[in-house]
């Protein structure tokens, strides 16, 4: 489980987070929608211990990002933004090179599967630099799953794709929904209808609805969306 409890973010006299409290449990594909600067890359760095908060706390699988931020750290699967990837490796020696960091027992065996699992089979031997932004994706996605984290935190995974990537991406993340957390974050409205159980939309930093999908009509969330974030 994550557990968001009255979490601030401050740059200087930017507030760019504001008591801001959620949980998510096991089984659950949630969006965290707003528009660009609304605070949704902040928030996954603190769940992440990429940066700290100002105020509040979090917990992940029963663990303190303060008291335990190691802990946290294997148990997720993060996907930033910007996939940092080395252009220059083979596909398959980067995920070997990510399993050695996370000290993984049958290497070879594990990046096979995961090659396997994100359908990366014809790409395995290319360097990433030669991919398509797609299939680099789907190398981001193979390293965030390689240690087989209980929770994925994807931060805007589908931004630049094109209509078959997008496709391929959601199919992917959709799959790995079926036996983990996932937390991904978007400002397009129709990648949280197509893939996640639950929308959590911020503005300014502070969270203005938290529902459930089916508890919408169709169109109901995209007129929410837009009338809350104005």
């Amino acid at each position: 489980m994550i557990k968001v409890s009255h979490i601030s973010k401050l740059y200087g006299d930017q507030r760019a987070l504001d008591d801001v409290s959620f949980e998510i449990k096991s089984g659950e594909v949630v969006g965290l929608l707003g528009p660009n600067g609304a605070g949704k890359s902040t928030l996954m760095k603190i769940i992440t211990c990429f940066i700290p908060p100002t105020a509040g706390d979090v917990s992940v699988c029963g663990d303190d990002i303060y008291t335990a931020p190691y802990k946290v750290r294997q148990h997720i699967g993060y996907l930033p933004e910007h996939n940092p990837l080395y252009l220059d490796m083979y596909v398959r020696e980067f995920l070997k090179f990510t399993a050695g960091v996370y000290h993984l027992d049958n290497v070879r065996d594990r990046v096979g599967q995961m090659i396997e699992r994100v359908g990366l089979t014809p790409e395995a031997n290319k360097k990433i630099g030669a991919l398509s932004k797609g299939f680099r994706q789907r190398v981001g996605l193979a390293a965030a799953m390689l240690h087989d984290p209980a929770i994925l935190i994807l931060d805007e995974p589908t931004t630049g794709l094109d209509p078959n990537q997008l496709e391929e991406i959601r199919s992917l993340i959709k799959d790995a929904g079926k036996d983990k957390i996932v937390l991904l974050s978007t400002h397009i409205m129709q990648e949280v209808e197509a893939m996640c159980s639950r929308a959590i939309i911020i503005s300014h930093g502070r969270i203005v609805s938290d529902d459930n999908i089916s508890a919408f009509s169709a169109g109901e969330l995209t007129q929410r969306f837009h009338n809350l974030t104005k």
